[in-house]
């Protein structure tokens, strides 16, 4: 498989999750698996209004490809959230990684699933797009907190990620939902931790560089949040 996306998805370059997703790739690329590492912050784009534009065939959003607002008119920076939309698109597996602030994701992660409403909006019309049901893209997701407490620290995420995912094929295989790291130390600190993510990619990378594991299959119940350290 040579098309594989890991998507840092944290507005902190070179932070905890960023050192999580390197861990993955670096396992994955030991076991042979070609991949390519991609940070959300690098790519400008505006949230969704809520204009209601994308409820109309062809379904496009507004904000597609024009200027970012207030940022210079004609010498503004293009939005870039179909560029991201792409690269999931042609991907045939995804690992995301993303802090959790907050309870929830990052806002310019936010951002980019409300953005995703064009898709859902292509479900809904009389031209509507029956979702795949059959043949669902797999996708990693490991998320980092701070936070050591909290029953329900990842839960909305994962379900924010659920249905941000549907609309463009793909569903939620596996995760790592990672207490307790505020930074980089408290990562380090648990040389345990990181063999494992190390390994979770290098597991992934040996059956996907040797087709061992069928990739798409049935879409899976969403996992419940795993306990305390």
């Amino acid at each position: 498989m040579n098309n594989i996306l890991v998507l840092q998805c944290s507005p902190h370059a070179g932070g905890v999750s960023d050192a999580v997703a390197d861990l993955f790739a670096a396992g994955m690329a030991e076991a042979g698996a070609d991949l390519r590492t991609a940070a959300l912050r690098d790519y400008a784009f505006s949230p969704c209004t809520g204009c209601g534009g994308c409820a109309r065939p062809p379904h496009n959003c507004i904000l597609a490809r024009r200027p970012l607002p207030g940022l210079g008119g004609g010498c503004a920076p293009m939005d870039q959230a179909e560029e991201v939309f792409q690269m999931i698109s042609e991907a045939q597996m995804i690992m995301i990684s993303s802090p959790i602030y907050f309870y929830f994701l990052p806002a310019h992660f936010k951002a980019l699933i409300d953005r995703t409403q064009r898709f859902w909006a292509q479900q809904g019309g009389e031209d509507r797009v029956a979702l795949p049901l059959s043949r669902t893209k797999p996708v990693l997701v490991a998320m980092t907190a701070g936070r050591r407490r909290g029953n329900l620290l990842f839960s909305g995420s994962l379900l924010s990620l659920k249905y941000f995912l549907a609309p463009l094929g793909a569903g939620i295989r596996e995760t790592r939902l990672l207490r307790g790291l505020e930074s980089l130390k408290d990562l380090h600190e648990r040389p345990a931790v990181m063999a494992a993510l190390h390994a979770w990619g290098h597991d992934w990378g040996h059956r996907l560089a040797t087709e061992q594991s069928p990739i798409y299959e049935l879409p899976q119940a969403l996992p419940p949040d795993m306990g305390k350290p």
